[in-house]
């Protein structure tokens, strides 16, 4: 199942609702399915992803579409957390030069860069070195702490696109050296634009993952690269921190990354940049 946040155009109180989206690209209005719930954390939170699931079966097959008449939104909402790991590629270290890490190496990212999958990133004043991170992120169905890698997978909602925005001057020459200021900044965590249930992604180490900036590949590489899979981060976070139902963690990017082009290349206003994974979809943000 595909999992969605939308508006109605013609809604004007902007209420988020939650949907499905079918193959055709249509969106099933669940409304009526989660009536006390303002929000698919929300659900997921007072419900858990079994029954959240189980409900959304019923409903989905005798609700109508929303077809064109809709805004899609980022699919979750203020999470409690945005975690993020650094260098988990085998082929982004050695672009890098620098070791495989022999843990994940977790950062995080605030709420508020959370923004849709179709929406413009803004281009911060106080940055010169805007870059671009292709991801496959894990959304959280249930609460977990020190939890086994082996059992991880019982936790994982499903898997969404994520881009990991990142201002390098500000990660690298400023700040101390600490990576928060130039990953967290307004708008720099674009996700979407569906969540897939895990029925859909039997191996999420096996998936495409490219990045195209105004239609230029960049990133092409797999998730079969990950040094860390996904059920190892999600054991190795919970061990630190409880995860809660909407957390959000994004497993990395591969290499094509603009800091470490020769010359280096970076972001400009007026740049669209498309992040795809393979199974999941295509999220497409211009920057302005």
């Amino acid at each position: 199942m595909r999992f969605v946040q939308f508006r109605l155009l013609n809604d004007l109180t902007k209420a988020t609702r939650i949907g499905l989206q079918k193959t055709n690209g249509g969106i099933v209005d669940l409304s009526k399915a989660f009536p006390s719930s303002s929000s698919l954390k929300d659900a997921l939170t007072k419900l858990g992803p079994k029954a959240l699931v189980e409900r959304a079966r019923q409903y989905s097959s005798s609700e109508e579409e929303a077809n064109s008449h809709c805004e899609i939104m980022a699919p979750i909402t203020s999470p409690s957390k945005v975690a993020c790991v650094g260098l988990n590629y085998r082929d982004h270290c050695e672009e890098t030069g620098k070791p495989v890490p022999p843990q994940p190496i977790f950062f995080s990212k605030f709420p508020s860069c959370i923004t849709g999958p179709f929406d413009n990133i803004p281009y911060p004043e106080m940055t010169k070195e805007l870059d671009w991170e292709a991801e496959l992120a894990v959304v959280i169905g249930k609460r977990g702490k020190n939890i086994d890698a082996t059992s991880a997978q019982d936790y994982i909602f499903g898997f969404t696109v994520a881009h990991d925005v990142t201002a390098r001057d500000w990660q690298f020459a400023r700040n101390g050296g600490q990576w928060l200021l130039g990953k967290a900044m307004d708008g720099f965590c674009p996700i979407g634009p569906s969540i897939v249930t895990p029925d859909e992604i039997p191996d999420p180490h096996k998936l495409a993952i490219s990045c195209r900036v105004n239609g230029k590949l960049k990133q092409n590489s797999s998730t079969a690269q990950l040094v860390h899979g996904v059920y190892d981060c999600v054991a190795w976070l919970s061990k630190f921190c409880t995860l809660q139902p909407g957390d959000i963690i994004l497993t990395g990017t591969p290499p094509g990354v603009g800091a470490f082009a020769k010359p280096p290349l970076f972001l400009k206003k007026g740049d669209v940049v498309e992040c795809e994974v393979e199974n999941i979809g295509i999220i497409r943000n211009q920057v302005v």
